[in-house]
């Protein structure tokens, strides 16, 4: 069950990763206009606020690989907290926008994580 928590962990680093990429390089270029569902206006006037929010997805992706590579009782630790976040992120997300598929990117994997490392732990 370690191997299968560390595997889910280390997805939902590269996903936050990935997703602080499309917010910070992509946002106005086409790849990222679709991902959000954006016009170019939109994209120009959203740029700093979606760099932002790019910067905080990469300390979530910087949190979980601390907690893959650190020593437990931290690396244990570090991943329950960054698993949190992101799963009380995706839910906000869900909540506070008309984009439902929040759930489904963000919520769903950070939760199973969790789980996995709760049970793994």
């Amino acid at each position: 069950m370690r191997i299968l928590a560390e595997v889910l962990v280390g997805a939902v680093a590269v996903l936050h990763a990935y997703i602080m990429v499309l917010e910070m390089v992509f946002w106005q270029r086409p790849r990222g206009r679709a991902a959000f569902g954006m016009d170019e206006e939109t994209a120009r006037i959203t740029a700093p606020l979606a760099a932002n929010q790019g910067l905080y997805n990469g300390f979530l992706a910087a949190g979980l690989i601390w907690g893959l590579i650190a020593a437990d009782p931290v690396g244990f630790q570090a991943q329950v907290f960054f698993l949190v976040c992101v799963v009380v992120a995706g839910a906000y997300g869900a909540a506070s926008t008309s984009n439902r598929k929040i759930l489904f990117s963000q919520l769903t994997p950070g939760a199973l994580a969790l789980a996995a490392v709760i049970i793994a732990g």
